[in-house]
């Protein structure tokens, strides 16, 4: 299924995409409509949590998907999947990322230096080989803003203490069900599904408090700042997750090309290391990170006011934002 989140007539109502995504059919009134109970079909979220018992009720509402409980896409708002989701992690899971920013932003270090080569040469690159090497020992992450977590519908709003404003193409999976201490081999079995993830960035902010060594924060942390969406796709209609093609583009044009069989570190391998000790709850998100080339930084290109950013996931869809002054 491809489950989404949508306002329409002043209300938030669960449903799920049919008719190749034109049309949304909406869960709780499907299900009364064919005399099926609505609550576990309320939201996303409750679905998540209802577990195989709601899902199969919903499977059969889209199923039969009845005419007075269809409504077409282009008269509703968007959000997000889960919005918001009881806690959002980004991970990084690819090391073409790492490896391009850290190059990208030594080249734009000694861009003014009288032999910018031989400046980039001499630059030391101890701390970044501690960051790799530490992401090749195990995944690292950092826990972002859930309450600024909005869908394809709602303008990125420039965050007013930036110039510098970046985009980055990640995809993300939803917790289906309490995970603690569970083993990588049988983490699969607790991912609900998926969903596009662009996690905006303030690149000059960033720059500044990263020195602080404790992880990004206003840098990530601004209103409209985490999109995702457009729908969760649940995971029996992806059966090879790993194998997936992931396309970045601003105005139309192509900016980032990459696939999620890039990932060194994959979804399983993230819960078996943050389920250690630890619980995870249905309708989490984990972010995989930016893809290699999945972001304007590593090209030294970056967002302006009115720009509209598409991330495109295969088997997923396209993500639409628009960045914003307000």
């Amino acid at each position: 299924m491809r489950l989404v989140t949508y306002e329409f007539g002043g209300q938030r109502r669960a449903g799920a995409f049919v008719n190749e995504d034109r049309d949304i059919v909406d869960l709780a009134a499907g299900a009364q409509a064919i005399g099926l109970g609505a609550a576990p079909l309320t939201s996303v979220l409750a679905l998540v949590e209802g577990g195989e018992a709601a899902l199969e009720v919903a499977r059969r509402v889209v199923d039969r998907a009845p005419s007075s409980a269809l409504v077409q896409r282009a008269e509703v708002r968007l959000l997000a999947p889960i919005q918001p989701p009881p806690q959002l992690r980004d991970c990084s899971c690819f090391e073409a990322h790492l490896r391009g920013s850290f190059d990208a932003a030594m080249r734009f270090s000694v861009r003014n230096a009288p032999d910018p080569e031989a400046a980039y040469r001499a630059i030391d690159r101890t701390m970044d080989e501690r960051v790799i090497a530490t992401f090749q020992r195990q995944p690292i992450y950092y826990k972002a803003n859930r309450f600024s977590v909005v869908g394809e519908d709602e303008e990125v709003v420039w965050p007013s203490y930036s110039k510098v404003i970046d985009f980055e193409l990640e995809w993300a999976c939803y917790i289906a069900r309490h995970a603690k201490d569970v083993a990588a081999e049988d983490a699969g079995d607790y991912i609900f599904g998926y969903t596009i993830y662009n996690d905006f960035s303030a690149r000059d902010a960033q720059a500044r408090e990263m020195a602080g060594m404790l992880g990004p924060a206003k840098g990530k942390d601004f209103d409209t700042g985490n999109v995702m969406g457009p729908c969760l796709v649940t995971a029996d209609e992806i059966p090879d997750p790993y194998n997936l093609t992931m396309v970045a583009r601003v105005n139309g044009e192509e900016w980032g090309r990459g696939t999620t069989a890039d990932m060194r570190w994959t979804f399983p391998d993230v819960i078996a290391h943050i389920s250690r000790s630890e619980t995870l709850h249905p309708g989490e998100a984990l972010g995989s990170g930016t893809v290699g080339t999945g972001c304007g930084l590593e090209q030294l290109r970056y967002l302006s006011p009115g720009d509209v950013v598409e991330l495109e996931v295969e088997r997923i869809g396209i993500l639409r934002s628009r960045i914003a002054l307000r």
